[in-house]
């Protein structure tokens, strides 16, 4: 609709928006009575009231957008309008891969600094490091407050085309001037997937996208060949993303023709049950633990579900988020070029029938987020209100709260001020790569060398405290005792990124301290019992049910 960006002629405005209004009322069939033409023709009318008499011209973008957003917020959280910026970054994830130079980076002093070339890419072949601070694009100094979006704007575009930048690099005298030919980039959606124990699968899951059951199908088939006999499957801090997707995975893990989940909707797209298929491809019957906390939610949370009413296999950690409703992409404008509406078009139900929708009445977005996350892990008084369900092997599970675990495991890290201060001001990495392009440059590196046992020489920690506070991180003398181990951990995985081996290794030092999942680790003998005796109960099921033949 190109009269959002206009700013005069309100009156015609006015006129276009209510034509416009009930115009689609009429083409959708929804009965423009005269009680909606009255509400549209109010409507019309402050409009055009604001538009003559506001102390100032008023934006016309601004107030349209405004409406828009208001009268989203009489549904339910869910249903938003995204503007056509943010809408571009989400069919990226969706689609699992832009196309750019493919580096991780952070803005410093009006400078793009290289955290991490991404393995494979063209930032990556061409050579650029951790710490290598981008100052020019096509030989244009960058702006003062460069923000993340107008570095999209400049690194990304359409693969085969080039950029040049211009890099100032430790150790050496004079800026490097690169030109970079733009290549598609995947967006992983699996990017941990490894043995983290003798026999111990490890998969991580950070978004479900169009690729995901794709990658999770290649994982799982490295890990079979590396001996896995338990998967642990940890969705934490997954908020979700296409329903198909969460199918998907769980096709992989649970067995043929079970019910999964089931969509239901006013309009007759949005009721379909989906179930599990016999598949050719690579599947898994190990014992399973799958992990959760408040930030897994919507395609997380179907998955969770399912696994926990199918006692596939063992929930463990915190309640999930709660979100139990479906959303329709509804591109806005000539090929989206006004965004997008996310309007909620039915409701989703686990296997034994369950809503885990949270109640949002009353509550605005802000106050019903933050609530998923401030609430810690419901009490039997609460849970005993909520809406009971049967598993297949007959244990109780709960509606209308999110998923809540099988196994409670709480996240026992509490980090202090000062410790925060450290990770916001990311005060390790520069002397990380010092360290590695400059204190030993000769030297090759590998994962081990970082390991556990890594050490600094008394000299080392003075310089790497003198680093800090030339990043604006000054500590006491009693912090920088009392969190020595916690200063060489996080450098540790500095150290590894600087180094260039890879956001995996970088993981896996980050997991050492993990208490959720070193818990998770042990549960493998009770989530075998539950896989046993959910076997049983299917099949048992499948026993009674009559075959019919047509």
């Amino acid at each position: 609709m190109t009269f959002l960006g206009g700013r005069r002629n309100g009156p015609l405005m006015v006129s276009m928006v209510l034509a416009l209004l009930l115009g689609f009322g009429l083409a959708r069939g929804l009965n423009a009575t005269d009680e909606l033409k009255t509400h549209l023709l109010l409507f019309g009318e402050v409009l055009n009231a604001v538009q003559h008499n506001y102390v100032e011209e008023p934006d016309n973008q601004k107030l349209m957008r405004g409406a828009i957003d208001g009268m989203l917020k009489t549904l339910d959280p869910h249903s938003v309008y995204v503007p056509p910026e943010r809408a571009e970054r989400m069919d990226e994830n969706f689609r699992g891969e832009y196309s750019g130079i493919g580096i991780e980076f952070d803005l410093r002093d009006n400078a793009i600094v290289v955290v991490s070339p991404l393995e494979g890419t063209p930032a990556f072949r061409l050579g650029l490091r951790a710490g290598d601070r981008i100052t020019e694009v096509n030989n244009t100094p960058l702006a003062h407050g460069i923000t993340n979006e107008d570095v999209f704007k400049l690194l990304r575009g359409p693969a085969g085309s080039r950029v040049e930048v211009t890099i100032v690099r430790e150790g050496e005298p004079t800026p490097l001037h690169v030109q970079i030919e733009r290549a598609p980039i995947p967006i992983e959606s699996v990017p941990y997937a490894y043995m983290i124990r003798p026999g111990v699968g490890y998969v991580r899951i950070i978004r479900f996208s169009s690729t995901t059951g794709a990658e999770l199908e290649r994982a799982l088939e490295t890990l079979h060949e590396q001996g896995m006999r338990s998967l642990l499957l940890d969705l934490r801090s997954n908020s979700g993303g296409l329903l198909t997707q969460a199918v998907e995975v769980l096709d992989q893990i649970v067995p043929a023709n079970r019910l999964l989940v089931q969509t239901k909707g006013r309009i007759p797209s949005s009721n379909v049950p989906y179930r599990s298929t016999v598949r050719p491809r690579v599947t898994t019957n190990e014992p399973l633990v799958v992990m959760i906390d408040h930030g897994s939610a919507s395609a997380s949370e179907i998955v969770a579900g399912a696994v926990q009413d199918l006692d596939r296999g063992l929930v463990v950690g915190m309640n999930s988020f709660g979100k139990g409703l479906v959303q329709n992409q509804i591109p806005l404008g000539y090929g989206g070029s006004q965004g997008k509406l996310l309007l909620t078009i039915g409701r989703y139900y686990t296997p034994s029938g369950r809503l885990i929708q949270r109640d949002y009445t009353g509550k605005d977005r802000e106050s019903y987020v933050e609530e998923a996350y401030d609430e810690d892990v419901p009490p039997d008084s609460v849970l005993a209100k909520r809406p009971q369900f049967k598993t297949a092997a007959g244990r109780t599970v709960y509606g209308g709260g999110g998923i809540y675990p099988d196994v409670v495991l709480k996240d026992g890290a509490v980090l202090t001020r000062p410790q925060i201060d450290m990770i916001q001001k990311r005060a390790f990495f520069p002397f990380a790569t010092r360290y590695v392009s400059t204190l030993h440059k000769d030297r090759h590196w590998t994962e081990a060398d970082f390991g556990p046992a890594f050490a600094l020489s008394d000299g080392e920690w003075r310089q790497l405290r003198s680093s800090m506070t030339d990043e604006g991180v000054v500590v006491s003398d009693s912090v920088w005792t009392a969190d020595h181990d916690f200063i060489l951990w996080e450098l540790r995985m500095d150290l590894v990124t600087a180094a260039n081996l890879g956001r995996p290794a970088r993981y896996r030092v980050l997991t050492e301290k993990d208490v959720q999942l070193t818990a998770a680790l042990d549960l493998f003998s009770q989530a075998a019992r539950l896989m046993s005796l959910g076997q049983t109960e299917g099949r048992r099921t499948r026993q009674a049910t009559p075959t019919r033949h047509r």
